[in-house]
């Protein structure tokens, strides 16, 4: 990847200071996630993918959700909705990958096939798997003969977390991901401002909280906690039995965390709620950094192509230039 264009003046649409309006009365939670030198935004019946080409232009991606786990109302159900989620953001998020990455690669006549990005995706979370939840039973196997169920649960969720941590910390340090970080922050960023009622401007966007606590960082806080509670239920049963239900209760281990997410940022004003969201937040100083002006701009653009698909705005005339710096 390339550094950042330098100085230009660049048009965002006119209605964007508009739009911070009808934050209040917004039935839906807006979200998304950084992708190459881009951002991924999700409304509820379309998505827009906003990435920067290597010669400052930016590059627009957006479709329709057609698919009835997007429009179905039996996916929105509490619980169901959650597990739904998980699977959408990993179509959406190879989609968007794969299309952030072509525009990146265009200027040199290269492409990444639809095939290239499926077996990187499937290999990266077969690892993960094998990583996140192989180690762990391996450290909290160290206890089988001392210590009852929860504190074979308690080490095993803690070796998580740690794991967890330290991979987040080790791939923070390579340039590219730090600047797919900083990208992560332009689209909390954005978000936040669309929800506070700022205007959707650079100026109006740049100042905002790059934490959110609907983040997908802040979700993996929430599983490695509800994951000690239910797996102390199971107990310690036999090897066969212990690895299937580490597998087989993920999707409720999901369903759960994402509930407690969701209320949490419901209430986030309380008191309590927002102790109990220190440690949710924290976990984003890893995963997300101060974006830039040129970033910015980029999760405004397909917030903004986001809420103009789904008629939140007309278009407006030609405005004046919006000066980033």
């Amino acid at each position: 990847m390339t550094a950042a264009p330098a100085r230009r003046a660049v048009r965002l649409p006119e209605a964007a200071s508009i739009l911070s309006t009808n934050a209040a009365s917004a039935p839906f939670f807006y979200g998304g996630q950084a992708v190459l030198e881009g951002v991924l935004m999700r409304g509820p019946r379309h998505f827009a993918v906003a990435a920067r080409r290597r010669d400052g232009s930016v590059a627009m991606l957006v479709e329709d959700l057609r698919s009835r786990i997007y429009t179905g109302k039996f996916f929105r159900l509490p619980f169901v909705r959650g597990v739904v989620g998980l699977v959408e953001m990993l179509h959406l998020g190879t989609r968007a990958l794969m299309w952030s990455a072509n525009v990146r690669l265009a200027a040199e006549d290269m492409e990444i096939g639809r095939g290239a990005i499926t077996a990187t995706v499937a290999g990266s979370l077969t690892f993960s798997i094998a990583i996140f939840f192989g180690l762990p039973l391996l450290a909290g196997g160290a206890l089988r003969h001392q210590g009852g169920s929860l504190a074979f649960t308690v080490v095993e969720g803690l070796t998580r977390a740690l794991l967890l941590l330290g991979y987040l910390l080790v791939i923070s340090l390579i340039p590219d991901i730090r600047r797919l970080f900083q990208y992560h922050g332009a689209e909390h960023k954005t978000i936040n401002a669309f929800e506070t009622g700022a205007p959707l401007t650079v100026g109006g966007v740049g100042p905002q909280c790059r934490r959110h606590p609907r983040c997908g960082t802040g979700f993996l806080v929430v599983v490695v906690a509800v994951s000690i509670v239910v797996f102390t239920l199971v107990g310690r049963p036999s090897l066969p039995w212990l690895l299937a239900s580490r597998l087989l209760l993920l999707p409720v281990i999901a369903a759960i965390s994402y509930e407690l997410i969701r209320l949490g940022a419901r209430f986030r004003a309380n008191p309590v709620v927002a102790a109990l969201l220190v440690p949710v937040l924290a976990a984003q100083y890893l995963t997300t950094r101060e974006p830039d002006p040129d970033q910015i701009e980029v999760g405004i653009r397909a917030f903004l192509a986001v809420r103009e698909k789904e008629g939140a705005l007309v278009p407006a005339a030609e405005p004046e230039p919006v000066p980033v710096r």
